[in-house]
């Protein structure tokens, strides 16, 4: 650690400056610092030369950038032992259950669950390259529905989506389902149909680290705000946030790379999503003020008027009873974020 290695070396140093001053009281001016002394910390006949001034000061820098770096949050990475073990511990649905249901018959005819979500939410449902593996809440979601249905939880094939495109994915019947932070809005239940809720959050703002000028959503009037099209947060500016200057994006890498490179000012959307940023990019971003806005329920997108319906949301009941939902936030998410209490699963819609 910093802290230790500049405290040894100017320890190291003055030592070295006693034992030479007092070979020279004793008129052995020609005397040299044995051996023994100089590998551990590398110390030159320059670093001796040093003033004590100087030593000292370097190691107080170097504690101050240790203790800087010891206040700043850490990503925390997914307990991927945890994660596997759970999903492969699963509920497996009974065959009389799938063949009563024209849904989740097809799927299991068709030996593959097809899901429309994302690659890149850390907390969510994260590629990790090393394994080729999708691990985060989502990604653990759709993995035990694929296992309740197929017995296997790898039989699944994503589709990536962003928000302008889970709608679409559903209604061309390119995929069975949505899992991506999908928000139960009325306007999308009239061309889709959703499972849920599983997940509820509300509204935050995003802010580069260090501002100071925004303060929360009252601070937003002429500034210019991203949030993403095809999501709610152009909705929830218009309402909480009228005199922002709103620039929609398609997907979240690009609103947040806005906020970067100063283009925006702020990034209005899930405070989840935003937590999510924080953690895997703790020296970039802060959540300015609090969270605001209606709950925002997370549904599971299906195709309208699908009998999928009821079968997802049996299932989702039946992990949620049996602890399975609950472990999977903690490792997802609550392990993750230093959040000790798990939250209350929401009351599914019937």
């Amino acid at each position: 650690m910093k802290k230790i290695k500049g405290i040894k070396k100017t320890l190291g140093i003055l030592l070295i400056l006693t034992f030479v001053l007092g070979l020279a009281a004793c008129g052995n001016s020609e005397s040299s610092v044995p051996s023994s002394a100089e590998p551990a910390e590398e110390i030159t006949t320059e670093d001796v030369e040093t003033s004590e001034e100087t030593e000292g000061t370097e190691a107080t820098e170097d504690i101050s950038a240790e203790a800087e770096e010891a206040e700043e949050p850490v990503a925390v990475a997914i307990d991927k032992e945890a994660f596997d073990s759970l999903i492969a511990s699963g509920i497996v649905a009974d065959d009389a259950d799938i063949e009563a249901n024209s849904w989740a018959a097809a799927i299991k005819e068709a030996g593959v669950l097809r899901v429309g979500g994302t690659r890149t939410s850390f907390l969510f449902s994260q590629l990790d390259e090393t394994d080729d593996a999708l691990r985060g809440f989502d990604a653990g979601l759709y993995q035990l529905l694929a296992r309740y249905i197929l017995g296997d939880e790898t039989k699944f094939d994503l589709t990536q989506v962003d928000s302008s495109t889970r709608e679409s994915v559903l209604q061309s019947g390119q995929v069975d389902a949505v899992f991506a932070t999908y928000s139960i809005t009325p306007s999308r239940q009239e061309v889709i149909s959703f499972a849920g809720p599983y997940y509820t959050s509300k509204q935050a703002v995003l802010v580069k680290e260090g501002n100071t000028e925004i303060t929360g959503i009252e601070s937003l009037a002429g500034k210019n705000v991203a949030t993403q099209s095809g999501s709610t947060g152009p909705e929830i500016l218009a309402e909480y946030a009228p005199d922002a200057i709103v620039q929609e994006f398609a997907n979240d890498i690009e609103a947040r790379t806005a906020l970067e490179q100063g283009r925006v000012d702020a990034y209005v959307t899930d405070y989840t999503l935003l937590l999510n940023a924080i953690v895997k990019n703790p020296d970039k971003y802060e959540i300015a003020g609090d969270v605001f806005g209606p709950e925002d329920n997370y549904g599971i997108g299906l195709p309208l008027d699908s009998d999928g319906v009821a079968f997802v949301n049996e299932f989702l009941q039946k992990i949620e009873e049996n602890g399975t939902w609950e472990q999977l936030w903690k490792i997802s998410l609550g392990d993750r974020t230093g959040i000790e209490d798990a939250p209350k699963a929401p009351v599914i819609e019937k």
